[in-house]
C-alpha cells in the first residue's frame, strides 16, 4: 500500500510585496510511493476574502457586479468581468466583510447572510480562502447606487438580472468567474 505523501518546507524566500505577497517555496515532497524530490513553487498571499450572491427570492433576481479584472485582461480576458459581489476580509470576519462588500458594490443592504462553502479558489498558487455567501434583499433595501469606493480603484457596474438569466450566462460563458459559477449554480439548486 502506498504511503501518504508529506511536504517538509526546507526554506522561503520573499520575492515581491506589494498588493500581495509573493513567495518563494522550497520543499521535500515525499511521495505516495516513498520517493522524495525537491520542488520550488512560488505562493501568492493577499489574505482571505468573503464574497456573498445577493439574491431577490420573491422577484428570483440576483445583483451582480460588471467591473475590469487586470489579472483576467493580462490573461487575454479583455471583457468586463461580470461576479457576485467580494473583498478582501480586511480584518473583519468573512459575514461582515460580505455585507460590508454588498453595500459598497451593490448598494444594497443584505438580510439572511448564510454561509454556503469555504474554498479555496486557485490552491496550486494562492492561499486565499473565499467564504462564499447568500443573502436576501428586495427593491427597499436599496441604500444607495453601489459602485464600489473610487478611492481603492473600483469602477463596478451594479446589474440586476433574473436568476434564471444570470445562470444561464455560464453557459454563454458571459460569466467565467469561479465564485460566481458556485453561487449561482447553488442558488439554482436550492
Amino acid at each position: 500500500m502506498a504511503k501518504p505523501y508529506k511536504v517538509e518546507i526546507l526554506a522561503q524566500e520573499l520575492i515581491a510585496k506589494f498588493w500581495s505577497t509573493l513567495t518563494k517555496v522550497t520543499v521535500k515532497y515525499t511521495r505516495r510511493d516513498g520517493r522524495s524530490e525537491i520542488l520550488l513553487r512560488e505562493v501568492n498571499d493577499h489574505g482571505h476574502a468573503a464574497a456573498v450572491l445577493a439574491l431577490d427570492p420573491t422577484r428570483k433576481t440576483v445583483l451582480l457586479a460588471k467591473q475590469m479584472r487586470i489579472a483576467a485582461h493580462v490573461a487575454g480576458y479583455t471583457e468586463a468581468m461580470i461576479e457576485v459581489c467580494a473583498g478582501l476580509l480586511d480584518g473583519d470576519d468573512a459575514k461582515t466583510c460580505a455585507s460590508r462588500e454588498a453595500e459598497e458594490e451593490l448598494g444594497v443592504r443584505l438580510h439572511d447572510l448564510r454561509e454556503v462553502s469555504n474554498v479555496f479558489m486557485s490552491p496550486g498558487a494562492l492561499t486565499e480562502r473565499v467564504s462564499l455567501f447568500v443573502g436576501t434583499y428586495s427593491p427597499e433595501d436599496r441604500i444607495n447606487g453601489g459602485g464600489g469606493v473610487a478611492t481603492e480603484g473600483e469602477d463596478i457596474e451594479v446589474i440586476e438580472l433574473p436568476l434564471a438569466v444570470a445562470y444561464g450566462m455560464i453557459a454563454s460563458t458571459e460569466i467565467v468567474d469561479a465564485k460566481t459559477i458556485i453561487l449561482l449554480q447553488h442558488a439554482m439548486l436550492s
